[in-house]
């Protein structure tokens, strides 16, 4: 079962993914994407493994021909943290985290192939997906196999009940 959650940016998508986590414990592998912050001012993005292991996903300072916003986009980091996250999960976890299927993560081909893997693994996917339309993460929402959320600051109570009693079924 593939559980993916969109929202618009800031809603709670990836505070939801933890808190799942956490209260249901979880064996998961996989990566979150973390807001960084100078004087309250967003300056980019961390990609950490669940296992720890991070790197600067994107960033004002960063010059990059992959670009989101005034974002310069780390293609190493997508490809040193996530993919490996998401491959190391598909042998050793129960779940697979991916937070985020987004624009920055899709610049990376190797990504998006990882991702179809989890995606049509035997494992439980949780993730978190582009609300903006885009080919590639449209037909993911399309699949038969997705149960899609989407999240509200209204509803985030609501729809964290409804995952926890999808994966407290299947596993």
């Amino acid at each position: 079962m593939n559980t993916l959650i969109t929202g618009k940016p800031g809603c709670g998508k990836t505070t939801l993914i933890k808190q799942i986590i956490e209260e249901l414990n979880l064996n998961v592998g996989g990566f979150y994407t973390q807001e960084m912050r100078i004087g309250g001012r967003r300056v980019g993005f961390k990609i950490i493994s669940v296992d720890g292991n991070e790197s600067i996903l994107a960033h004002v300072d960063i010059k990059s021909p992959y670009r989101v916003s005034k974002y310069g986009v780390n293609i190493e980091s997508i490809e040193k943290i996530g993919v490996k996250s998401i491959l190391k999960a598909l042998e050793e976890n129960d779940v697979i985290v991916i937070d985020e299927i987004g624009k920055m993560e899709l610049f990376s081909p190797r990504f998006k192939e990882v991702v179809n893997k989890a995606l049509n693994s035997e494992k439980m996917l949780l993730a978190t997906i582009l609300l903006a339309p885009n080919p590639f993460t449209d037909k993911i929402k399309r699949r038969q196999d997705v149960k899609l959320f989407y999240l509200t600051p209204e509803n985030r109570e609501k729809v964290k009940e409804e995952i926890k009693a999808i994966f407290q079924q299947y596993l």
